[in-house]
């Protein structure tokens, strides 16, 4: 057991052997039984329809109720090669710079950064690129905002010899050229999203050729491009229950790393876009949660004020893109057809949230904390200054709820230990450094007005004639 961290040590390490041999399953803990993906016309999803769209051993893991479920070794190599497993971090600098008492206040991160691609977004990427290549698949399509998980996709599709088409949400694909040059030089073909290519991406395209997009729009895009061609499927790096699963290595490595370290986690924080990072985190926790093996442990989703889909949206049957292609889902929403405003959180924009997430938010499991882009990124220099990282957008919504939460510790003379994931590196975004900087950048919270326009829009779904 470490205990009294040297503060030059910060770092609590594992060995490639330690990569959890299983993915954890949170659907048997949950509060109520999930609900089912619904297709476009609103009918229940065979899962035959769903092996259509994605890789069948994803859609078998999603609809398991096992607890746990076998990582094979060959993707346990791959993500060996990636950097798993990802080091704790002590933030003993940035207790220090917030006057905390390290004796009673303690900030622990796990670092996804140090990922090859800068991000958590390989620990499903690779997952889904084997699926595929299992199924004999020829590519993938997928969709990308701030170009983490376009990079991780075709980093893995590289690995697995698969062609990957990325459709990138515009702004972003303006913001971050070194994402589009990374995904690019892994292999993949990518594209600005609303695009001329597909039917959906023209209906937007054709009205606004600079039209900034939404990940609801690429998803579409990807989707369509998906089932016109039998030798592709679809890949969703967030949202769905397969992907969540998939990122439980995150949640397991952190527990066995804190019991190294002689703590226990009281506050277990990620920013929330679709979910899969937050989830990856948080669900072994929740798991001890839900059983009473830790009660009490506080858990948080951090997200943007300019899409808080979980503080303002409505939990509700949506669909999960713009064009109504994809599945039709129950989650925390703010409308299919939300266009977020082009801040720099650009992987936090999506308008729902993972079902699993929503559910257990209903259920008041977690809570969620909306922030404006100015804190974030002022919590992001601070960080960069103590802990010598450069964050990105998405990860400083953590670092703020962190920040905020060990003050009120400070001011109560409380102990508390507090765990974030640190879900990747900023070095494609200096953008949002730079506005800040400059003194450009605008906080921007979307208008309840446009919530309640874009709510018009949901399906409308009987769950007593689906024996719901």
């Amino acid at each position: 057991m470490v205990k009294n961290m040297d503060q030059l040590h910060n770092r609590i390490l594992l060995s490639p052997d330690q990569i959890p041999k299983n993915w954890l399953n949170i659907a048997p803990f949950l509060p109520s039984k999930p609900y089912p993906l619904l297709l476009p016309n609103g009918k229940p999803a065979p899962a035959e329809a769903m092996m259509r769209m994605f890789p069948v051993g994803c859609v078998m893991q999603a609809v398991s109720q096992e607890e746990f479920i076998p990582i094979p070794q060959e993707i346990r190599e791959a993500l060996a090669m990636n950097a798993r497993p990802t080091p704790l971090h002590r933030a003993f600098r940035l207790e220090k710079a917030l006057g905390l008492d390290s004796d009673k206040q303690k900030i622990y991160y796990k670092n996804e950064s140090v990922s090859p691609t800068g991000s958590h977004k390989a620990n499903t990427a690779i997952p889904q690129a084997y699926y595929a290549k299992q199924d004999k698949l020829k590519g993938l399509t997928t969709e990308t905002g701030a170009g983490q998980w376009g990079a991780a996709l075709s980093m893995a599709g590289g690995i697995y010899g698969l062609d990957i088409k990325v459709f990138q949400v515009r702004i972003s694909y303006q913001q971050k050229p070194g994402r589009v040059v990374m995904i690019s030089n892994y292999g993949a073909s990518i594209v600005p999203s609303p695009s001329n290519m597909t039917a959906s991406g023209r209906q937007f395209y054709d009205k606004d050729p600079n039209h900034p997009g939404s990940l609801g729009i690429a998803i579409s895009e990807a989707v369509e491009m998906a089932l016109s061609d039998p030798g592709y499927k679809y890949s969703l790096g967030s949202v769905v229950d397969f992907v969540c699963l998939h990122q439980t290595v995150i949640g397991q490595e952190a527990q066995i790393q804190l019991e190294m370290a002689g703590d226990k986690a009281d506050v277990v924080i990620g920013c929330v876009g679709g979910g899969s990072n937050f989830a990856g985190i948080m669900f072994p926790f929740m798991k001890d949660k839900l059983t009473g093996k830790d009660p009490n442990v506080d858990i948080i989703a951090a997200e943007p004020m300019a899409a808080p889909k979980l503080s303002k949206g409505v939990y509700e049957w949506d669909f999960g893109d713009s064009a109504h292609q994809a599945p039709i889902v129950k989650m925390y929403t703010l409308g299919s057809s939300f266009i977020p405003a082009p801040v720099h959180a650009g992987g936090l924009r999506y308008h729902g949230a993972a079902p699993l997430v929503s559910l257990l938010q209903k259920h008041n499991k977690m809570r969620s904390v909306a922030l404006h882009q100015r804190k974030i990124i002022e919590s992001g220099i601070l960080f960069s200054k103590t802990e010598c990282i450069l964050p990105a957008p998405e990860s400083c919504h953590a670092i703020a709820v962190a920040i905020d939460e060990a003050l009120a510790a400070k001011d109560k003379n409380e102990k508390k230990t507090i765990l974030f994931n640190l879900s990747g590196h900023g070095h494609f975004d200096t953008a949002a450094y730079k506005a800040h900087m400059d003194g450009k950048l605008e906080d921007y919270e979307y208008p309840e007005s446009e919530v309640q326009k874009a709510l018009k829009d949901l399906p409308n779904i009987n769950e007593k004639e689906l024996g719901l």
